[in-house]
């Protein structure tokens, strides 16, 4: 639970998803060819994807780079996170 209010930063990840020959699944983002993640499933590889660009945002700031994604607003935070969860339909 969060004690104090956090500010976060929300980006639009586009995905591309391709199942493998062999098994699994292969996520690559168009528009950030450093990011990309493989899963056995489709949840799978997208959880790897978000948290392959989580791990590039946090070092593209650390590196002053621009990240190539679009921004959206701006939170703060006063009560628990609210997290999308993604399935298969």
């Amino acid at each position: 639970m969060l004690k104090r209010s956090e500010k976060v930063a929300e980006y639009e990840l586009p995905i591309k998803i391709e199942a493998q020959k062999t098994g699994g699944y292969v996520v690559t983002c168009p528009v950030w060819k450093d990011c990309y993640a493989q899963g056995d499933t489709v949840e799978e590889a997208t959880l790897e994807i978000t948290a392959a660009a989580q791990s590039l945002i946090e070092l593209y700031k650390e590196e002053d780079l621009p990240i190539p994604l679009k921004p959206l607003k701006n939170k703060r935070l006063d009560n628990p996170l609210i997290l999308p969860v993604i399935v298969t339909a």
